[in-house]
């Protein structure tokens, strides 16, 4: 994946099993959502979650975006704070991602 401004790196790619399916569905590209990640563009987010987005990329916490595909159904976008994994994940897994 190239885009023009990597902020950070995304490490190990997750994509669960839901979310990929959402993503097939709709016809949609996980790069296409990686690369507005990766770049800056929070997507859908609350401009505290924007904001806590931003700091986050100097202080090392977990960035995430949120957005929508074409058909509608929503994803998050998740970087863990030192940077090592990328999870995509439907809102409602995210509890359980964290676990992980």
């Amino acid at each position: 994946m190239a885009v023009a401004t990597e902020l950070f790196p995304l490490g190990w790619l997750i994509v669960t099993p839901r979310a990929d399916a959402a993503l097939s569905d709709a016809g949609d590209e996980a790069d296409t959502f990686l690369s507005r990640h990766v770049s800056g563009d929070w997507g859908e987010v609350v401009p505290a979650r924007s904001a806590a987005n931003t700091l986050a990329l100097s202080i090392r916490k977990p960035l995430v975006s949120a957005y929508r595909t074409s058909k509608g159904a929503a994803l998050l976008v998740i970087t863990d704070p030192v940077r090592s994994k990328t999870h995509i994940l439907l809102p409602e897994e995210q509890q359980s991602e964290r676990r992980k």
